[in-house]
């Protein structure tokens, strides 16, 4: 049974617990690595921004993601599923695993387009990798509501791991660039570690020698100085949970970012932003919990991480590309024949032009295990 919703602290409240927790977790001298800063004001049960019991998705939210744009977009994604699942073999268990899927509604658009062509499968199941708990509980409610017609199991888990090997389809749709980052900072002679410092007098950001060794990839070399890098240890051990348990599948990450030295050429300063009220900001620091906090998505460092993890691209290009790839231009003329007025007409055309022209700086990559990747390799 889904937990009951619990009343939603006032600000001042929350911003307090969440200091106290950033000064149990700082050192000696009061600095705390961003990374650990991100981790506490986003997910702290109660008190982070993901984990209060105000959703901050949709129109009415801070921010929207494309699934809120159209189901089409989900139907896409049920195509490459489909896809995978032949590849896979229809006679085998079969995981649909979505990560962070916030309060549901892309797995409700996938399970509503897949119900089309399954029914009562019992080598079908869908689970639900969530870490807020108001979000999780929501995205149950949504994916079952919408998998009741269908007959398909739905259940969540705390980890992929917990779900011991597996085969399948992992979606993860904005979910790395809300991991929290390590930033660091050359100085013309060595990489410092940014984070905030906690003081009597109150917080600021300040910098420190690196808290831990940089994991390989190796970070630009010789950067220009005062150059700002952003990789996340949590997106990349991620990608190494993944690696140890997917026996055979895909995994589809949709999400915004650049390669590396885009970035660093680009974006000397870094990518941190602030999302609150579908407006943007970089004031990290200002007013904890209440607002997002994101960060571009290193590419050429992920590709590397999941290399070295066993996982090989399968496939790589923009979000337009692949949803078109997907079948997407056949469904929005099955779509458009569904329409009964020319206003209807208008609308949809001017959601697929958003979905195709409205995420630009988004990629689509998928990886497989590396010993079966060419089984995986879409056909289109």
């Amino acid at each position: 049974m889904d937990p009951s919703p619990t009343p939603d602290p006032a600000p001042e409240d929350r911003r307090a617990r969440l200091l106290r927790l950033a000064r149990d977790g700082a050192d000696a001298t009061g600095f705390l690595p961003f990374d650990r800063w991100m981790d506490l004001v986003l997910y702290t049960e109660g008190a982070g921004y993901y984990a209060r019991p105000r959703s901050p998705l949709g129109p009415t939210g801070d921010f929207y993601t494309a699934p809120y744009v159209h189901p089409l977009f989900g139907a896409a994604f049920a195509e490459r599923i489909r896809e995978v699942r032949v590849q896979l073999g229809a006679d085998r268990p079969f995981t649909l695993l979505e990560i962070g899927p916030g309060d549901g509604t892309l797995t409700a658009g996938i399970v509503t387009a897949l119900g089309a062509h399954w029914t009562d499968d019992p080598n079908l199941r869908i689970v639900l990798v969530e870490r807020s708990t108001p979000l999780r509980s929501a995205a149950l409610r949504r994916a079952r509501h919408a998998s009741q017609p269908f007959g398909f199991r739905v259940s969540t888990v705390e980890s992929v791991s917990e779900l011991g090997p597996f085969e399948g389809a992992i979606v993860a749709n904005e979910l790395l660039d809300a991991q929290p980052v390590r930033r660091v900072r050359w100085s013309g002679r060595e990489w410092r570690e940014l984070g905030v410092r906690l003081t009597a007098s109150g917080l600021r950001a300040d910098e420190a020698p690196l808290v831990d060794p940089i994991p390989p990839p190796p970070l630009p070399a010789v950067p220009d100085e005062g150059t700002v890098v952003e990789f996340s240890p949590a997106a990349e051990g991620l990608v190494r949970e993944i690696a140890d348990h997917l026996v055979a599948g895909v995994w589809l990450i949709d999400d915004y970012g650049l390669e590396e030295t885009e970035l660093v050429r680009a974006h000397p300063e870094g990518t941190l932003a602030t999302v609150r009220g579908h407006r943007s900001g970089d004031e990290p620091l200002e007013s904890p919990g209440e607002h997002d906090l994101s960060a571009f998505v290193n590419w050429t460092r992920l590709r590397s991480v999941a290399r070295a993890a066993g996982l090989e691209v399968v496939a790589d290009r923009s979000q337009a590309m692949a949803l078109g790839a997907w079948g997407y231009p056949r469904l929005f003329e099955e779509a458009l024949a569904r329409t009964r007025s020319s206003e209807d007409e208008v609308k949809l055309r001017l959601t697929v032009k958003n979905l195709l022209f409205g995420f630009e700086s988004f990629r689509v990559i998928e990886l497989a295990p590396a010993r079966v990747a060419d089984r995986f390799r879409p056909s289109t």
